[in-house]
């Protein structure tokens, strides 16, 4: 009983203080930038906050997960999803069991909603379908001191993908290498500049979510896609914590009738592995000459490859092995 109290009164404390700040920041004199728009509490240890990018001019979503004892001094992990639409619900509070280990860790959990198909950079244009995305400078410039002032973070910070967004967290990190102190790449694509990198980034953007990947870089070959390209760069991973994975493509463990996101559909089995299977194939492809890449440079990596498919039960195994050594990066 002590203890239910205790927890409720620094439930109240923090909403509270978080609160009041906002009430600070959203304000005339940071109407012309990016400001904190809303708080909302959503349960044990769960919040939503709504940030205004004035890159994008409009309201970005994120899920945020406090830990036990409150989020003050606690360093912060920002989680990336891929391609999928915001209103698909696919994300990582619902499909893995991140709300249920992350509290206990120490870390403050951040996950933008939005960005699907966008590969979280800035794009040279407007897009008809995806419209406006500066998602680079969101995330490096205008989220992360929001977070930092709302939550009063330790401002150590890691950063975490996931197919599309594997590639990006890679890409963020080499953009601003003082901002993060750990990056994690599960299934994902270094390569935006190479035959095979164009392939998946059509692929991600132009089939699956409709954009159009000329607005995004230029044309194919042109300056943009080299310079958004984390394999050319990966000499600016110097000094992180680095976590890269993916499946062979061939079935591993969670491809079965068991696994709670497949539910005994033999639908979504079948296509699970028949089309997250030569997906994982081709980042397994992209995944390995990273890794030799890496190795090359003579930088430290942590290499998983694994029997499955493009699919979440990987990434939930991968994010298990993950944490501790980024946990212990950004001194949680």
């Amino acid at each position: 009983m002590h203890l239910r109290l205790f927890r409720n009164a620094v439930r109240a404390a923090v909403i509270a203080a978080l609160v009041a700040l906002a009430s600070v920041i959203v304000s005339p004199a940071h109407a012309a930038g990016a400001y904190l728009d809303r708080i909302e509490w959503r349960g044990d240890h769960q919040m939503a906050i709504g940030v205004y990018s004035a890159a994008m001019d409009r309201v970005i979503e994120q899920d945020v997960l406090i830990p036990d004892g409150g989020s003050a001094g606690r360093p912060t992990a920002y989680l990336l999803i891929g391609a999928v639409k915001a209103e698909d619900e696919v994300d990582w509070p619902t499909m893995t069991d991140l709300p249920r280990f992350a509290p206990a860790t120490g870390v403050n959990v951040v996950i933008p909603h939005g960005g699907g198909g966008s590969y979280y950079t800035d794009w040279q244009r407007d897009d008809p379908v995806l419209g406006r995305n500066r998602w680079k400078t969101y995330l490096t410039a205008e989220l992360p001191p929001i977070i930092d002032a709302a939550l009063h973070t330790s401002g150590r910070n890691a950063l975490v993908g996931l197919s599309m967004s594997a590639t990006s967290s890679l890409a963020l990190t080499e953009a601003a290498p003082d901002l993060y102190q750990a990056v994690g790449a599960f299934s994902g694509c270094a390569e935006t500049s190479s035959p095979l990198g164009e392939a998946y980034v059509h692929l991600t953007t132009g089939v699956k979510a409709g954009g159009d990947v000329e607005n995004m870089w230029g044309p194919l070959g042109s300056p943009g896609w080299a310079a958004n390209d984390p394999y050319l760069h990966a000499d600016l991973l110097r000094g992180h914590t680095i976590f890269i994975s993916s499946g062979t493509g061939l079935p591993g463990s969670h491809d079965n009738l068991d696994d709670y996101r497949i539910a005994g559909s033999t639908s979504m089995l079948r296509t699970q592995i028949t089309q997250g299977g030569p997906i994982e194939a081709a980042t397994g492809e992209c995944t390995r000459r990273l890794t030799l890449r890496l190795a090359t440079l003579g930088i430290p990596a942590t290499y998983r490859s694994h029997p499955g498919t493009h699919s979440w039960g990987y990434w939930q195994d991968d994010l298990h092995e993950f944490w501790p050594a980024m946990a212990a990066a950004i001194g949680a």
